[in-house]
């Protein structure tokens, strides 16, 4: 199984993003799927989450700000991030929401700058 996460960038603190991630040799759909995050120096955290049937799950520091949702047709999940602040930023990554996780891949960068 392959995850090709892409949509980071330089964003201004108070701007948006989304992100997108393309799983590819999986069964997508029969999969709880989450978007991860890993700061300069931290340890990687869970984000968001959301299960088969479409409930959503978010940490605190998002709640609010980000929507995940995923489209099962195309294989793919997506993180809408809105009203970004600088202690979002991080290289974000997606895989399995629980259970044993896929190989990590190169995850997408996200800045934001204050």
């Amino acid at each position: 199984v392959q995850l090709q996460a892409s949509g980071g960038g330089l964003v201004q603190a108070g701007g948006s993003l989304r992100l997108s991630c393309v799983i590819s040799g999986g069964i997508f759909e029969n999969d709880a799927m989450g978007w991860y995050r890993q700061a300069p120096g931290k340890q990687r955290e869970l984000v968001a989450g959301i299960s088969v049937e479409g409930t959503t799950d978010y940490i605190d520091a998002v709640k609010g700000r980000f929507t995940i949702s995923r489209d099962n047709a195309k294989d793919t999940l997506y993180l809408q991030m809105n009203s970004l602040k600088p202690e979002d930023t991080a290289v974000y990554y997606c895989n399995k929401r629980i259970g044993r996780r896929y190989s990590w891949g190169q995850g997408t960068l996200v800045t934001v700058s204050s």
